[in-house]
């Protein structure tokens, strides 16, 4: 017994490695924290931007964008640079599925009292902000996509590249090498530039041993499945009806603009018919595999327009509950709830009253209601016409 306890424990050591000085392997789903870092808004009282990074690549990199003097994100959001489950300094688990990571990062709302938020990412941190907004309806406002989202990649070349680094780093027995010679592998096996410096950046000296930020073990062994996780997007995840930015590189290694822009279609309906626009439009002329990074782009001007496509979107058509047709609807006076054809509702029956964005954690409703003189409709309960505010006010 004793015996089988001392292998128990080590295997529990072995289990835990490769992991961030931070975080920990976790055997439960709901025991797995989420960090990453905050960037206050400039404004009081702003709602939130959560934002995810791609594969591998720290989400604290993206700190130096949000905070270029040029851009103006913080002066609507605050933004919360997020590192989902087995990446980061987040904690690991075996599992990679998508259910699970969207479940973390709602965990970690109510950790942290956020009751709606935006989501966006880049790359596959843009599939994960995508399906954990269809998940939760209720809880975010809008999605943003950054040369990534809602596509299906296991044969882009530009995935099968990054699953054969991690196949072949996966192979390497790191306890027996130095921190030099784990470079000089990397620098064999990772001839990409761009994902030769996030895999050296995630490179860590752990117990005196060099191992990853990242779950390399379990990476690996997911990108080996016939549906990795990590790559492909299911029909049975679902639609956003909500608003949506949309962003791809001209030359995309990752969106091909002639096929990969119709998932968009069948999974974000507003966005139908809106290709060319600020919601959903390619960006730059790079056509080398580095415009996958377009927000670390050195040219200040390119930079700059990322950035204020992403603040006027922000600024002008996000930040209301997703049954709303556009913020035109925000504030206490809302057309009434009933079953009048006249009311003229995008919704029918159901208008949410949308007066904060932190409604659960203040008491706005409550101000607002004493401010009408009237309760909230209950389910099944319809107010009749003129009830709420007088039409003027609608």
């Amino acid at each position: 017994m004793l015996r089988k306890g001392c292998e128990r424990r080590l295997m529990n050591w072995i289990g835990a490695r490769n992991i961030h000085t931070q975080a920990t392997h976790q055997e439960e789903n709901n025991a797995v924290q989420l960090r990453g870092k905050l960037l206050h808004s400039t404004q009081r009282d702003a709602p939130n931007l959560i934002w995810l990074p791609d594969l591998l690549e720290p989400a604290e990199n993206f700190e130096e964008f949000f905070t270029r003097p040029n851009n103006k994100v913080l002066k609507v959001r605050n933004v919360h640079l997020l590192n989902y489950r087995n990446f980061g300094s987040s904690d690991h688990h075996d599992s990679f599925e998508m259910r699970d990571l969207a479940e973390d990062i709602v965990r970690y709302m109510d950790d942290n009292k956020i009751t709606l938020a935006t989501i966006g990412g880049h790359g596959f941190g843009a599939k994960v902000a995508t399906a954990t907004a269809i998940d939760n309806l209720d809880r975010f406002t809008g999605v943003m996509c950054l040369d990534g989202g809602p596509v299906d990649q296991k044969f882009h070349p530009a995935y099968t590249q990054l699953k054969n680094y991690v196949l072949e780093l996966s192979k390497l027995e790191m306890n027996k090498m130095t921190k030099g010679e784990v470079e000089k592998k990397i620098d064999a096996i990772v001839d990409d530039p761009n994902w030769n410096r996030i895999i050296k950046q995630n490179l860590q000296i752990h117990r005196e041993v060099p191992e990853f930020d990242f779950n390399l073990e379990g990476l690996a062994k997911n990108m080996k499945k016939r549906n990795p996780d990590v790559a492909r997007w299911c029909e049975s995840y679902g639609l956003w009806p909500g608003r949506t930015w949309a962003l791809f590189a001209s030359y995309s290694h990752w969106i091909h603009l002639s096929t990969n822009t119709l998932p968009f279609y069948n999974v974000f309906p507003r966005l139908q018919g809106q290709f060319p626009s600020n919601d959903f439009n390619i960006f730059g002329n790079d056509e080398s595999p580095s415009n996958h990074w377009m927000h670390q782009s050195e040219d200040e001007s390119e930079s700059f327009h990322l950035s204020n496509r992403m603040w006027r979107w922000l600024r002008n058509k996000d930040g209301v509950h997703v049954l709303h047709n556009d913020r035109t609807e925000i504030g206490t006076y809302l057309p009434d709830r009933g079953t009048d054809a006249s009311v003229g509702t995008g919704q029918g029956e159901y208008t949410p009253e949308h007066v904060h964005h932190n409604y659960r954690y203040t008491n706005v409703y409550e101000k607002s209601r004493e401010l009408r003189g009237v309760e909230g409709a209950k389910p099944g309960q319809f107010l009749e016409k003129g009830s709420w505010s007088p039409e003027s006010k609608w």
